[in-house]
């Protein structure tokens, strides 16, 4: 990146999928894959299932509403103005049944391109679990 950006408060290339609305504030393509930066409105219901990163660290920063965040060795409920931070190859899963708004930062990884290329899916592509399991492994994401 080479001059400043300011993107404003509903602005960003955004994704709005069945749990989660997403607002990409800070591209990867921008930052030569070393960071990304997402604005998550998670639906009511939202649930992430169990997974780790190889590589990619990601910070959760929670702003309304509170969320479950499940690891192997214990449960955090992240609450308005708390932050957790998970490095690579630690398990996680979260589930906010209510709802809520959080900044999720990615360091070396790419989940805005990942959330692209979600977008170009069909229903099709979606209930084929080995193009989704590829798909996610490509992007450093992987289930159990």
């Amino acid at each position: 990146m080479t001059a400043k950006q300011y993107i404003k408060t509903g602005e960003g290339e955004n994704y709005n999928y069945s749990q989660d609305h997403c607002f990409v504030k800070l591209s990867s393509r921008d930052t030569n894959g070393e960071l990304c930066l997402i604005e998550d409105t998670l639906k009511p219901g939202f649930h992430l299932k169990r997974h780790h990163h190889k590589v990619m660290t990601e910070v959760f920063y929670m702003l309304e509403g509170q969320m479950e965040l499940i690891f192997d060795d214990e449960t955090i409920i992240l609450k308005e103005g708390d932050t957790v931070t998970v490095p690579p190859n630690v398990w996680h899963e979260a589930i906010c049944t209510a709802g809520g708004k959080m900044l999720t930062i990615f360091k070396n990884g790419q989940f805005d391109v990942f959330l692209e290329e979600l977008s170009k899916m069909t229903d099709a592509d979606f209930s084929n679990a080995e193009l989704m399991k590829s798909v996610s492994n490509k992007f450093d994401i992987y289930e159990v």
